[in-house]
């Protein structure tokens, strides 16, 4: 954008030193052909400007791929890690569960023979 902004800027440049009456410029060339020289390396700056600007979005998107990869790899481990969690809490919780059960039968137990 800057570069068609500049190439814009030259060519009104170019436009106002033809009008002014002077002398031509140094290097022979009509003021025409100073404009179309200009507006051929406005057509080239836009081309190249196109060209960066789509180079930048398909990295941008290639970048936006790779982390959402990243991101659903990092969901898998954690939820692998949350499930064998949940499973050996589920075993210490039956183990807990079963030891209380022996206990209170030890204690019925207990209470019967005496």
């Amino acid at each position: 954008m800057n570069k068609l902004i500049l190439a814009l800027g030259l060519a009104a440049t170019v436009a106002m030193v033809g009008c002014s009456k002077e002398a031509p410029p140094e290097t022979g060339a009509t003021t025409g052909q100073h404009l179309e020289n200009a507006a051929q390396q406005a057509g080239h700056d836009i081309q190249d400007a196109t060209h960066n600007a789509a180079n930048a979005t398909a990295t941008a998107v290639d970048n936006a791929a790779t982390s959402t990869q990243q991101a659903a790899q990092n969901a898998v481990v954690h939820a692998e890690n949350a499930a064998h969690n949940a499973t050996e809490a589920a075993k210490d919780a039956t183990a807990a569960t079963a030891a209380a059960v022996e206990q209170g039968a030890e204690n019925v137990k207990e209470k019967a023979q005496q």
